[in-house]
């Protein structure tokens, strides 16, 4: 991998790196190399994050297989398999291609696959020996991947209003029943997603209804000896370990999150599980975008160079966290609010005698890391001096 004009925030307009150039002579985002805005990834955060998730799988006796499509870059895939984790979840075909061309052992596609391109190809690649999954929530579905050639595949339920997945339990042995008629499909387990329901009564009721679903289609005779049960975004996997431990003898269980991997400093870390059991966290913020204050146009008013081409802003803007002047020192964010963004600019709110001037850096947060990967290219990996110690390369 080289980087060089092409990798946003890098500066070299005329040479090219390699990630082990940079590994083996560490420079500092400010010294030259580099311009803004920046996204770079905290490397003890990073890797803080995994051994908390791995640590909390072997202590609840969960897999963890967790969601590759947050980042989409090997470094971080190697180091969650290096530190355990059973196998990587992808959202799509195409990201489960990404992996098989990693070499990734094990994968599950958290979605429903009724291309007939991907199909055969899936079934291609499961017939010479790759371990890959995918789910169904229709006959149609199940029929699908039989005409291909056929699948491993984990039934799923859903909820009312939610996003795949059957919504009653006699539709899920309806797909279940046709699964494991379907000749050369492998009715592997079943599965869900907890992730979009906002409250723990909710959870642990639609939780509760994918055990019972288990239990159906156990005594119906339709899964496997050890079949897998998965489950867990990053918002709610403490509800998914708790309520789904009573299969813990008779399933393989899977955690997915994959937000945990860099967590963020919005949108979980108002919702990650381990605000209700911190002795079992916590994560860090690994994500921070550097970004120059361009303009300071009017009183309470600042303009930093970093806009919707850079940041994430689904699930809430970016957060101030540091200002560097311009002679290098560091100076509180208290005064500053991000109100909105553009394509390349971020408005900031200044409050009443707070200073901030053109060329000043502001540090940032982010609110959700699925939306911030995909945006750059190549991520450099800090230190926390903030030398760059590594670089991820994304595929997205």
């Amino acid at each position: 991998m080289t980087i060089d004009w092409r990798s946003k925030g890098f500066w070299l307009p005329e040479a090219a790196r390699t990630p082990e150039q940079f590994a083996a002579d560490p420079q500092s985002i400010f010294a030259g190399g580099f311009t803004w805005p920046l996204l770079t990834v905290r490397r003890a955060a990073v890797e803080a994050n995994i051994a908390t998730m791995a640590a909390y799988c072997r202590r609840h006796g969960f897999d963890f297989a967790p969601h590759a499509k947050t980042a989409m870059a090997p470094g971080l895939v190697e180091a969650q398999l290096r530190a355990g984790a059973w196998g990587m979840t992808v959202a799509t075909p195409n990201q489960a291609l990404v992996m098989r061309r990693l070499g990734v052992a094990r994968v599950l596609i958290a979605n429903q696959v009724l291309d007939p391109t991907a199909l055969r190809w899936l079934a291609a690649q499961s017939a010479a020996g790759w371990e890959v999954y995918f789910q169904v929530d229709s006959v149609a579905g199940v029929r699908a991947a039989a005409e291909a050639g056929g699948a491993r595949v984990l039934v799923e339920l859903g909820h009312p209003g939610g996003r795949t997945g059957v919504r009653t339990l006699d539709q899920l042995e309806e797909v279940a029943r046709a699964a494991a008629d379907a000749s050369g499909v492998d009715l592997a387990g079943l599965t869900g997603y907890e992730g979009q329901l906002t409250d723990q009564a909710g959870v642990d009721a639609y939780l509760d209804l994918l055990v019972e679903g288990f239990e159906r289609l156990s005594r119906a005779g339709l899964l496997p000896d050890q079949p897998l049960v998965s489950a867990g975004g990053s918002a709610w996997f403490d509800r998914v370990t708790d309520r789904l431990a009573v299969l813990d003898s008779r399933a393989r269980l899977l955690l997915r999150s994959g937000a945990s991997v860099t967590h963020d400093d919005g949108f979980y870390r108002e919702r990650t599980p381990f605000t209700r059991v911190p002795e079992e966290g916590p994560l860090a913020a690994a994500l921070e975008i550097w970004a120059q204050v361009l303009s300071v146009p009017e009183p309470g008013l600042a303009l930093a160079g970093m806009g919707k081409r850079d940041a994430p802003f689904d699930e809430g803007l970016p957060v101030p966290l540091e200002v560097r002047r311009t002679d290098g020192s560091a100076a509180s964010s208290e005064g500053l609010r991000v109100t909105r963004l553009n394509d390349h600019h971020t408005y900031l709110e200044v409050a009443d005698g707070f200073v901030v001037e053109p060329g000043d850096l502001v540090r940032f947060g982010i609110s959700h890391p699925c939306t911030a990967f995909d945006k750059w290219r190549d991520i450099p990996v800090v230190d926390e001096e903030r030398r760059v110690v590594d670089v991820l390369h994304t595929y997205f």
